[in-house]
């Protein structure tokens, strides 16, 4: 498989949704470490809480406590019409969470296990990127996961100098439509391999992006140590306008899991 196929991952996925186990461990992999978010607060020692900056996927971001919950072993991240607009002027806060600076992880296996309720405007989202500070976008960006407004699908995406910069965005593909039932909790993962990434939903491949020509012009630069963000964003070119009415959003999640390759086999 040399690029992503969407009917292939149509038919695996829909096929998969009822029966995938989410508590089984993967062949091939061992379980190295797990976030269940357990308690009643996030993990402060693995995780901050996203600041805003200038970007579109974080110009609304806040550390405002109504935005976090930790209840019944799931993480709440929401979305909100800001109460008030004197104290802080933006029309909406966001709640996000990143492991930048506190946990990095090594090429492998990451899974997250989360729903993600629908808005116009909403754009939640969990991505890497690398540890060490470099130039975006010649670093690298893994985005796992990110649903526009009540899509009944997310995108899985790589993002290089080669993609970005250079255009090449389709040979070989370097964004899916992974089809998923949002009514449900799903398991969103993806596989950092030397040659190739590996979309993955619920335990079943959705998508390969290889490595071609030994990764020039900047192809693959994705195979070193990244960081996780968990992320509940509001509007944005891309996502399109916020209706007020539909807030606030959730995005819940699960649990997180990192594997690393099972070398006893």
């Amino acid at each position: 498989m040399n690029r992503f196929s969407l009917a292939t991952a149509a038919c695996l996925l829909i096929c998969s949704m009822a029966t995938a186990s989410t508590d089984t461990h993967p062949e091939g992999w061992n379980l190295v470490w797990e976030e269940n978010f357990d308690g009643n607060e996030i993990d402060t020692s693995v995780w901050n809480k996203c600041s805003r900056r200038s970007s579109e996927w974080c110009n609304t971001m806040s550390d405002d406590p109504s935005l976090f919950e930790v209840r019944d072993g799931i993480l709440y991240l929401r979305g909100v019409v800001n109460p008030d607009t004197v104290a802080d002027p933006s029309p909406y806060l966001t709640g996000g969470i990143e492991t930048r600076l506190h946990k990095s992880f090594d090429p492998g296996r990451i899974e997250v296990r989360a729903r993600l309720h629908g808005a116009k405007g909403a754009w939640p989202a969990i991505w890497m990127l690398p540890s060490h500070n470099g130039n975006w976008p010649s670093t690298g960006e893994i985005d796992i996961l990110e649903r526009l407004n009540f899509d009944d699908f997310v995108y899985q995406t790589v993002h290089s100098y080669y993609t970005f910069r250079l255009g090449n965005k389709t040979e070989p593909q370097s964004s899916l439509r992974t089809p998923a039932d949002m009514s449900e909790f799903n398991t969103y993962g993806v596989e950092i391999h030397p040659d190739k990434i590996v979309f993955l939903i619920n335990g079943e491949e959705a998508g390969v992006y290889p490595k071609i020509n030994d990764g020039a012009d900047g192809q693959f630069p994705f195979y070193r140590p990244m960081y996780l963000m968990i992320d509940m964003q509001l509007g944005g070119k891309w996502v399109g306008e916020v209706d007020p009415a539909d807030l606030p959003v959730e995005m819940e999640v699960d649990w997180v899991r990192y594997y690393l390759p099972d070398t006893d086999n």
